[in-house]
């Protein structure tokens, strides 16, 4: 069997794709999706998601006129909901980087279900992490000191800073995952553009579809350029978050300054992406019934994945606890028991029950591959993922080294709505999503099958002949005449 030009193995004896899956299938599930009407369902969720989307610029238009003094931030507490936020939401953008490029460089093959999916959530969380970059610096019309504008005024920030390190890390981030988002979209927009019967969806399908036959060269460039995307992408998995965790690991305040922030937040990036991509997996798989395609083996495979990176957060969330106390630092000490013992010790193990204790769950099968199981842990494990950057941020700042200016943090309407409001945009994004644009990598997903693989014999599999036999040289080419 070949994928992208290589040979792959399988994985044991569970087949990736439902039984009778052809090439003709796989076309045919994915795009009546984006060709039929929208459901009832999907215009209440989208109504829901735009309304929130609304309330949010009107936090934001209010946070301008009025400045940051609407957030509950205050004198210990100078971050808070923003910075917790931007994290939170680069962080559930790290699965995307994960499953469509390191794993496309390991050939596991199991990502072409889900890989769109990922893809797709990574553009729209990274668009709403940059939102609080931008409305937190109270003058934001100065904001633009933050981009690499010529500095004639010699007012340019600190390059030292890890705040411009994160500017640059994140929009790298986002610019190659567009790319690479859009590069696997070509063969699917070419499918739908030859399936549509409508004169304005062709052209603009055809449009977005760069002029894609599906030629054997085409394919050859175009499997070429995917690779060196997947080659740019991968170093990001690990830069991104560790520029982020910089924001922290090079202060000096006690519970910030600590060298495993680097690996914990990577670690903790992809376990809070995945349970996103789960999330949004299992509530479209069952509206659009796609189980065929995302079957329980993938579901299965993403939970084992969850589970590893669990641990190594649970492993992180202890080490911080024994370094503290290894390093002799009354300060450090400190910080860690009031995170545990403190005002806030309800966020600390709420932290600990979802992120640490939850995932342990998936050790056993019957669980692992039970669907309410694993989708009451993912949204379990994403607002675990949201109080670990509330904990971080917010129980070591408000008890600083001078008792006398310790305080309390509290959340006001302008923080909640605005969060709510990103909540909102994320989903309206996604819904528009996969109304309009195929969710599943189709060409991906048909490459896995055993037609794709030019060496392959019906007869040998007691099958008749393939429909499409004649298409060895191109496996993969999206045509609407399967």
């Amino acid at each position: 069997m070949a994928y992208h030009g290589l040979p792959i193995k399988s994985l044991g004896e569970t087949p990736l794709l439902g039984e009778g899956a052809t090439f003709r299938s796989i076309t045919e599930a994915v795009s009546r999706v984006t060709e039929n009407a929208a459901p009832r369902g999907w215009w209440v969720a989208f109504l829901i998601a735009f309304n929130f989307t609304g309330i949010m610029g009107l936090a934001i238009a209010y946070l301008f006129w009025t400045g940051v003094g609407v957030w509950g931030n205050n004198a210990p507490v100078y971050w808070a909901w923003d910075i917790t936020n931007f994290v939170w939401w680069i962080g559930i953008g790290h699965a995307g980087t994960l499953i469509s490029a390191v794993l496309f460089l390991f050939r596991q093959k199991w990502r072409t279900a889900i890989n769109r999916f990922a893809e797709a959530m990574t553009i729209f969380a990274v668009i709403c992490a940059l939102i609080f970059p931008g409305i937190h610096v109270g003058r934001v019309w100065h904001a633009y000191y933050l981009f690499p504008l010529p500095n004639e005024m010699q007012l340019w920030p600190n390059f030292k800073s890890p705040l411009i390190w994160d500017i640059f890390a994140v929009s790298t981030y986002f610019t190659v995952s567009l790319l690479f988002w859009y590069v696997g979209l070509i063969p699917d927009l070419a499918t739908l553009r030859d399936r549509a019967r409508n004169m304005i969806r062709k052209r603009i399908y055809g449009a977005l579809a760069l002029g894609w036959r599906g030629s054997n060269r085409a394919w050859q460039n175009y499997e070429r350029a995917y690779l060196i995307l997947a080659a740019l992408s991968t170093p990001l998995v690990l830069s991104v978050h560790s520029v982020v965790s910089f924001d922290f690991a090079t202060s000096v305040m006690p519970g910030w300054h600590t060298t495993i922030f680097p690996p914990y937040f990577v670690a903790g990036a992809v376990f809070s992406g995945f349970a996103m991509v789960m999330t949004l997996m299992l509530v479209t798989r069952a509206v659009y019934g796609v189980r065929s395609i995302v079957t329980l083996k993938h579901l299965e495979l993403m939970n084992k994945i969850m589970l590893v990176t669990g641990s190594l957060v649970g492993y992180a969330y202890g080490m911080e606890f024994f370094i503290a106390w290894y390093s002799g630092n009354e300060y450090e000490l400190y910080v860690f028991k009031n995170r545990a013992t403190g005002p806030y010790a309800w966020a600390y193990w709420t932290m600990i029950s979802c992120n640490v204790i939850s995932p342990q769950l998936f050790w056993f099968k019957k669980l692992r591959t039970s669907i309410p199981v694993m989708f009451v842990i993912s949204i379990a494990i994403n607002v675990g993922m949201w109080f670990e950057r509330f904990v971080i941020i917010v129980t070591s700042l408000h008890r600083d080294f001078l008792p006398s200016s310790w305080g309390y943090f509290r959340p006001t309407l302008v923080d909640i709505f605005t969060y709510l409001g990103t909540l909102g945009f994320f989903f309206t994004a996604f819904l528009l999503f996969i109304r309009w644009v195929p969710m599943i990598a189709i060409a991906e997903v048909k490459g896995v099958l055993p037609e794709a693989d030019p060496h392959y014999h019906p007869e040998e599999h007691g099958a008749e002949a393939a429909p499409v036999a004649g298409q060895a040289a191109e496996p993969l080419a999206a045509t609407a005449e399967e």
